[in-house]
């Protein structure tokens, strides 16, 4: 089938409209002129109707040029295209797993060299302040009743945020 031959769609015809305005503004159209090939344009189905339309009209950077004849090679060509797609997709996947093990080898050497000559403090357990909770909660039960529960319960409370206020600048000090 001839390359001419093919239909088309809006957007050949908006170019080939444009094309005719910009002959309109240079004055090689007269106003009749442009509103019949307008019309022409828009009732238009292949590529040799549009053609037509401006084929008395100068230069080929206006209008409409038709679809290239696909060249015998073609084949060829489309399949060095996805080789050379597939070979650039492996270099980009290469070139992410060197930098993510870059980065995690960065990661490692920084803390590493953080954590270099200073003694591992390992914290197990909730700390000495429970067990003293523990027998302030029992003392104040025996001596005030269960109205002393609110003191204990407030008194854990603020034991708890300052022992997580302490953490965070023991954690702080360490960096």
């Amino acid at each position: 089938m001839d390359a001419h031959d093919l239909r088309i769609g809006d957007a050949e015809r908006e170019r080939t409209m444009a094309s005719l305005r910009e002959h309109f503004a240079q004055g090689r159209l007269n106003h009749e002129e442009l509103d019949e090939r307008l019309d022409r344009t828009l009732a238009a189905r292949t590529a040799r109707d549009l053609t037509a339309i401006t084929a008395d009209l100068p230069s080929s950077e206006y209008g409409y040029a038709p679809p290239a004849p696909a060249k015998e090679g073609a084949w060829d060509d489309r399949h060095a295209y996805q080789e050379m797609m597939r070979a650039h997709r492996h270099q980009m996947r290469e070139a992410r797993h060197q930098m993510h093990d870059a980065h995690r080898q960065w990661h490692d050497m920084r803390h590493k060299m953080r954590h270099q000559g200073r003694p591992r403090h390992h914290h197990h357990g909730p700390g000495p302040i429970v067990p003293f909770l523990v027998v302030f909660g029992i003392v104040a039960m025996i001596v005030g009743g269960f109205g002393a529960l609110k003191f204990v319960l407030l008194f854990a409370i603020g034991a708890m945020i300052f022992s997580s206020i302490r953490r965070a600048a023991i954690r702080r000090s360490l960096r």
